[in-house]
């Protein structure tokens, strides 16, 4: 399987997963996937595939230790997807704690939406909102 095809599915698989998350929360289904991090498992598997490849084919290592580094890392098509991977992985699990965490804050879902279609999109975003939004409904 290529590069561009496992990122094609990568993206496939998430995107249900928000979906549910977004407008069937409390879904039995849901709920399992949520509970037993299945998505998010399965792309940490992907991700550990595509990082070991990059560490193979990369001579000395990966450097993180500058900016120009890290964009060098980027142009490798391999360690792309697998930082790719990694948000999908890292962004999704937030969104599922952001839904744990609205158990106990009890923010109505109308108001939970932008926060996972933000942490969706743009990550952090959608993380920062829910915070706000969980510190005032605390006040």
């Amino acid at each position: 399987m290529t590069p561009t095809q496992v990122f094609s599915i990568a993206n496939t698989v998430v995107l249900p997963m928000w979906i549910l998350m977004i407008f069937l929360p409390k879904w039995k289904a849901t709920r399992f996937l949520i509970d037993y991090k299945i998505i998010p498992i399965l792309l940490s598997v992907v991700y550990v595939i595509y990082i070991a490849i990059s560490l193979q084919s990369s001579s000395g290592g990966m450097d993180f230790g500058s900016l120009e580094s890290v964009m060098n890392l980027f142009t490798k098509e391999n360690a792309v997807l697998a930082g790719w991977v990694h948000y999908l992985a890292f962004d999704l699990l937030i969104g599922m704690w952001i839904l744990n965490q609205n158990k106990q804050t009890k923010i109505h879902q109308v108001l939970i939406a932008p926060c996972l279609v933000g942490t969706f999109m743009f990550g952090p975003l959608g993380f920062l909102l829910f915070m706000i939004m969980r510190a005032f409904k605390q006040k």
